[in-house]
């Protein structure tokens, strides 16, 4: 797999050093021709991993709020002459621009959600999710567990599945999925979760 160059340089420590890019998207059981959106791409490793291995026939999105992330996207796409690859510099709270209303079938979100409930911004965040995906379309969310562990973000932080649920239900989308047996062995156990909802 070709990496950006630089790598994540903008913010946080990459997933790529930790989790495995196959068992979280072998979990989305892609057919090879949707579209998908890595949301909260970061150094963009689970993006092309999507583009390069499970998914010629579609279209991926890599969203990402840190321009250093888009741009390393940007030098992929150029380097690797990347046809089916989107790049957009979006805030996901505050909408992103260019994608249409109903359009995405998969959108993967790999330790990001976090991050909308450090800034209290968790309706907003699913809001836009409801808005692009498909009727049948899928919302995978894949975070560290509600553990007060010291690797990963501040426990105050972090979701339980049954919070993501509740959340989600709110806004009409309904859970289809759970795996809590997936991430990086901690001693506490397996490290993260991966919920999917899909529109009720």
């Amino acid at each position: 797999m070709m990496m950006p160059e630089n790598g994540h340089r903008a913010h946080g420590f990459s997933s790529a050093f930790f989790l495995d890019s196959d068992e979280i998207i072998q979990e989305l059981n892609l057919n090879g021709n949707e579209t998908i959106m890595d949301a909260g791409c970061g150094d963009g490793h689970n993006a092309i991993k999507i583009l390069e291995d499970y998914n010629h026939k579609g279209t991926v999105y890599a969203v990402d709020v840190y321009d250093a992330s888009i741009e390393d996207m940007e030098k992929y796409k150029r380097e690797n002459n990347v046809e089916n690859l989107i790049n957009i510099e979006a805030d996901i709270t505050e909408g992103i621009p260019g994608v249409d209303d109903g359009s995405v079938d998969v959108v993967l979100m790999v330790n990001v959600f976090h991050g909308f409930k450090a800034s209290r911004k968790l309706d907003e965040a699913v809001i836009e999710l409801s808005r692009i995906i498909k009727n049948d379309g899928k919302i995978a969310i894949m975070d560290y567990k509600a553990w007060d562990v010291p690797k990963g973000p501040p426990t105050p932080v972090r979701s339980s599945p049954e919070e993501l649920e509740q959340l989600f239900n709110k806004h009409g989308l309904k859970m289809t999925y759970l795996n809590e047996e997936i991430g990086e062995d901690i001693p506490e156990g397996k490290s993260h979760y991966l919920i999917m909802f899909e529109k009720e």
